[in-house]
């Protein structure tokens, strides 16, 4: 006989599963002659005359009318889980089914009565009972068995909901063959909900209780059980453990749309992410206008190794391009970029361009050649207290850069330009606001001038860019201390990396030339509370330090400037504004040789400029 490690898998795995379904017919198959001589005794008051040669001939009509249906229904083949209420279901039909073959074989079959009426329908009955019950005893076996004794530290975990994500969450942490969770008492701010038992684990309080009960069960993490949660709940929540119960750990479950199925796993609980610790939800966009608009187009990303040049970069190449040339000064940025995207770096593909915008011969020479559908100009400095210091260099690189990109889309007949601005535009007060503004306008001039579209897109602060607060507060934190926030009531606008992007995308597929694109960024977030919930997400006693604004630093960052309307577009987070065109010449000449204080007064005075 042949050893078992010889056996090809798709053996032994077809055998597994026969037997499987041959053992499920069979346990049927018995509770069927069970049911209908437990039907027949008590139909004779307890004893089942002899002989009683027409129960054994009922029996086979009805195991093989269970098996037939059972088969044709999908019952046996695994079709729902195993004791689950899908199983249930189909079992109930599958039996009545049985039962109606039952009387009718007795009634006109034959043409003769082989058991009383009574016998098919109390028998149905207890099968339905019995194969239910049987079902569920061997499910809770099979989970039993199947559980592992931990060899780790299990996490006891408060879950906040007991509503259907938060029965689903206990349910599966009961399960875990793992047994990685343990969970402890749930939180739920309905009153209905009051001494409600979920598996045994009880509904301790609401909301407000929060600090006590995590004292009282020993709970290190607090699991947020509400798929459907806003965005204004987690952040409550978050800032309530903050505030209540620190050295809870915070996890959430995955938001409707991303739960595979509709139904949670132990593997859909997470840590908090980016956009949980801002209070802010991704924004569902339509996949295949962005796709469309890109497809088999000819791409060309400035600044491509940047924060937001490389997710372009990453994005665009999925949705097939016919070339995506990545410019950029960086030769390390163009490798990193170059890697995320192609699993290799050897930076010898003529897609790959090192170049500094400043030089505007070289600009031209790559237009030239490459000869583009797209432009995303994302290539800028954009530190703004550095550049306070340095404005000559902003407008060699922000301003000068960007006419130079904006000149040989021009020569080369570009079809759409997409500039990268920021909220610091809308009524600048800094070096970097009075440049993006004034990249604003240039774009906006070649727009209603030229034959293509040439739009810019303004958004606010991007985390997971260099030098995100989140990444520093989060280097702060890894160091011990302490988190330095500028002032107590800064407010500032978030987005992800991943959205920005996305949104930037279809901005340029519906934009309208020789405007600016504004993304809708949510509702400002104070920074303290963000250092507030990473304090707290660590665990550590970590103390807050203001260090007051700095030059060209605003308390809270706007949107729209002065005199700018709101206008809609065709998705409902994104608007457009106007903005005055500005000729080209005007920048040509700037003096960046003059002192800083002169320099950032004649910058200031363009933006304002008609």
């Amino acid at each position: 006989m042949p050893r078992r490690g010889r056996i090809p898998d798709f053996l032994l795995r077809r055998n597994g599963y026969a037997a499987r379904l041959v053992a499920k017919m069979v346990l049927d198959v018995g509770l069927w002659a069970f049911c209908l001589t437990a039907a027949v005794w008590l139909r004779f008051d307890f004893s089942i005359p002899t002989p009683y040669n027409a129960l054994a001939s009922v029996i086979a009509v009805a195991a093989g009318c269970q098996i037939v249906v059972g088969l044709l229904s999908r019952l046996y083949m695994g079709r729902a889980p195993y004791g689950s209420f899908d199983e249930v279901s189909s079992l109930v039909v599958t039996v009545l089914v049985a039962a109606v073959v039952l009387v009718a074989f007795d009634r006109t079959v034959v043409n003769r009565q082989l058991v009383p009426l009574s016998t098919p329908i109390i028998g149905s009955v207890f099968m339905v009972a019995a194969a239910s019950t049987a079902r569920y005893v061997l499910r809770l076996v099979r989970d039993f068995s199947a559980r592992q004794p931990p060899t780790h530290e299990v996490s006891r975990i408060l879950v906040f909901g007991a509503g259907d994500g938060g029965v689903q969450a206990v349910t599966a942490m009961r399960r875990d063959p793992m047994h990685r969770y343990n969970p402890v008492g749930l939180l739920d701010d309905d009153l209905r909900m009051r001494h409600r038992r979920i598996s045994n684990v009880a509904v301790l309080g609401d909301r407000s209780a929060l600090g006590r009960i995590a004292d009282r069960t020993g709970a290190d993490t607090l699991l947020i059980a509400i798929p459907s949660a806003t965005s204004e709940l987690v952040a409550e929540i978050v800032g309530l453990v903050a505030e209540q119960a620190p050295h809870l750990k915070i996890n959430v479950l995955p938001s409707l749309p991303e739960l595979i199925g509709g139904s949670i796993d132990v593997n859909d609980i997470r840590e908090l992410s980016d956009d949980d610790i801002i209070g802010r939800r991704q924004v569902e966009i339509d996949g295949e206008i962005v796709a469309a608009s890109v497809r088999g187009r000819r791409v060309l990303v400035t600044g491509a190794g940047g924060s937001i040049g490389s997710e372009l970069c990453r994005q665009i190449h999925r949705y097939s391009p016919a070339a995506l040339i990545m410019v950029d000064r960086d030769e390390s940025a163009l490798h990193g970029v170059q890697l995320s995207i192609e699993g290799r770096a050897l930076l010898d593909s003529e897609d790959l361009v090192l170049l500094d915008i400043r030089e505007a011969e070289v600009v031209e020479k790559i237009f030239a050649e490459h000869k583009p559908h797209i432009v995303f100009h994302a290539a800028a400095l954009k530190h703004l207290s550095l550049l306070e210091r340095h404005p000559a260099e902003a407008v060699k690189t922000n301003i000068w850069g960007t006419l130079n990109v904006l000149d040989a889309a021009l020569r080369h007949g570009v079809d759409r330009f997409v500039n990268m601005s920021t909220d610091k535009a809308a009524n600048p007060v800094s070096v970097l606001g009075y440049c993006k503004r004034i990249t604003e306008r240039l774009t906006a001039n070649v727009g209603y001038a030229s034959h293509g579209k040439y739009l810019s897109v303004r958004f606010g602060n991007v985390l997971g860019s260099r030098g995100s607060v989140l990444g520093v507060f989060q280097s702060q934190i890894a160091a011990g201390g302490p988190v330095t926030v500028t002032d107590p009531d800064v407010t500032r606008y978030f987005m992800t990396v991943a959205e920005a992007v996305r949104l930037v995308i279809l901005a340029g597929a519906i934009g309208e030339s020789g405007n600016v694109m504004v993304l809708d960024m949510g509702t400002p977030v104070k920074v303290r509370e963000v250092a507030q919930r990473l304090i707290a997400q660590s665990g550590q006693d970590i103390r807050i330090v203001y260090t007051g604004l700095r030059p060209g630093e605003k308390l809270d960052e706007e949107l729209f400037g002065a005199g700018e309307t709101a206008l809609p577009t065709r998705h409902p987070r994104l608007s457009l504004t106007g903005v005055p065109r500005l000729d080209p010449a005007r920048v040509a000449d700037i003096d960046v040789g003059q002192r800083v204080d002169k320099l950032v007064a004649a910058l200031r005075d363009l933006t304002r400029s008609e």
